[in-house]
């Protein structure tokens, strides 16, 4: 026990990702702890169709976010210049005009998707949710900066302040007014007491506007890739609900968010923190540049995978029991949805690790190249399953996709010399395993969702 928390001490880079990858599974699972209370409460307070209304705004205040980043944190954690304040106030810059300009757009939107989905309220509810958009923009790149340097305990306790602040305010909206306008206004408080705690209690220096010509060419050459790819990340992420909002009662469609929500809470976890802490370490410990940098990735990439795939195999397993207890019967259907979820998510294990190396090497084209197969795959597999399999088709295409795309993810891992096929065949048959003998346990709950 001394030796292992002697590990966490001092400077080295082996300390400083365990202490980070420590904070931010803290943190999200904090956030997630405080989301699922919202949840169970929320659902007392009002009625799954305005969960499945609420899924649809967030569909597309994501979307929005998504389909416009420019790679600012990427760009801070990976450019030489990531702690120049002129490099930072530039980037705060074109991220305060890029929240500005998100809330113009969703608001011109919210009566072309109200019709695109026959809802007449998201008129109303969208252009409010999109205020959180504009206050995002002006977010400290303080932030980004104690990403870079693996030092975020201190913003994974403001986070969470930031979260509970919201969900208050948003419990006291629903008990007051019985609306969907609790929840989109919930998400409204949250980013406004973040970055009233971030712009007052992260050191640093404040942000400035500032136009440095350099700095701009820099961070829009590294983004112009990552803008196409993050609209394709919308895609992967959020596709499956854009197109079952079509196909689905917004009943239904709030039951699958809640299936969907409890299902994804470990592979969610583990993409928040490999996000954040592999690329420093690719970007200082490089593959292919020293076989004692692979070996330690190698031991990482195990250790996420069997920290990752351990809690999808239990969620799994307990989503039926999961639901029935934290849910009243009108949620009963998640529970099945909860375990077909996390085991579609059991091929994500081989490659959670290994697309962020080409953006650790400022390769965003490449990056680009493999969101662009994966989304792809995503809404191909997607509408397949939807037309041979309905529900149950939907959700399998999430592992089918992942396992379509896993060619392109060797090419890349082959371009860094990150490629582990030891790790990759290991993973994917344990899982394949596990996820036979949870569907057998649980057929009499999965039935239900077979077409007949």
């Amino acid at each position: 026990m001394p030796r292992l928390l002697s590990a966490f001490h001092g400077s080295g880079l082996m300390a400083r990702v365990l202490r980070s990858a420590s904070w931010l599974m803290v943190g999200y699972g904090g956030s997630q702890a405080l989301r699922l209370a919202a949840n169970l409460l929320m659902t007392r307070l009002l009625y799954p169709e305005a969960f499945g209304l609420m899924t649809l705004v967030t569909v597309v205040v994501v979307g929005l976010n998504l389909f416009s980043d420019v790679g600012i944190g990427p760009a801070i954690a990976q450019n030489p210049r990531g702690d120049d304040p002129d490099f930072l106030n530039t980037a705060w810059t074109i991220q305060v005009g890029r929240g500005i300009g998100l809330f113009t757009v969703a608001c011109l939107l919210a009566v072309p998707v109200s019709r695109i989905y026959d809802e007449p309220d998201l008129t109303t509810y969208l252009p409010v949710a999109a205020v959180a958009l504009l206050i995002s923009g002006f977010f400290p790149t303080r932030i980004e900066t104690a990403h870079r340097h693996l030092i975020v305990g201190r913003l994974t306790v403001l986070d969470l302040i930031s979260q509970l602040i919201g969900i208050g305010a948003m419990a006291a909206l629903a008990i007051a007014t019985r609306s969907v306008m609790a929840l989109a206004l919930g998400g409204v408080i949250t980013a406004l007491a973040k970055l009233i705690l971030t712009h007052f209690l992260l050191p640093g220096a404040a942000n400035r506007f500032r136009w440095e010509p350099a700095a701009r060419s820099e961070l829009m050459r590294f983004g112009k890739w990552i803008f196409l790819s993050t609209a394709l990340t919308f895609v992967i992420s959020q596709g499956d609900r854009a197109i079952l909002g079509r196909y689905l009662t917004m009943e239904m469609l709030g039951i699958y968010n809640i299936g969907y929500f409890l299902g994804s809470f470990p592979i969610m976890l583990g993409l928040a923190v490999v996000g954040r802490i592999m690329l420093p370490v690719y970007r200082d410990h490089p593959p292919d540049a020293d076989p004692a940098n692979w070996r330690r990735l190698a031991r990482l990439r195990a250790g996420v995978t069997l920290g990752v795939g351990m809690p999808l195999v239990a969620v799994a397993l307990a989503g039926p029991q999961l639901v029935d207890l934290l849910y009243d019967p009108r949620y009963q259907l998640a529970g099945p949805m909860v375990t077909l979820i996390s085991l579609a998510f059991i091929p994500q294990l081989i490659v959670v690790t290994y697309d962020i190396v080409a953006l650790a090497r400022g390769d965003s084209l490449s990056y680009f190249a493999l969101m662009l197969v994966r989304a792809l795959m995503q809404v191909g597999a997607i509408l397949l399953g939807l037309w041979a399999f309905g529900m149950l088709g939907a959700i399998l295409s999430l592992a089918a996709a992942t396992l379509a795309t896993y060619p392109a993810v060797l090419w890349l891992t082959g371009k860094y010399g990150a490629r582990d096929l030891r790790h990759d065949i290991i993973a994917i048959v344990l899982g394949g395993i596990a996820a036979v003998a949870v569907i057998r346990f649980h057929w009499a709950e999965i039935a239900p969702l077979v077409p007949l």
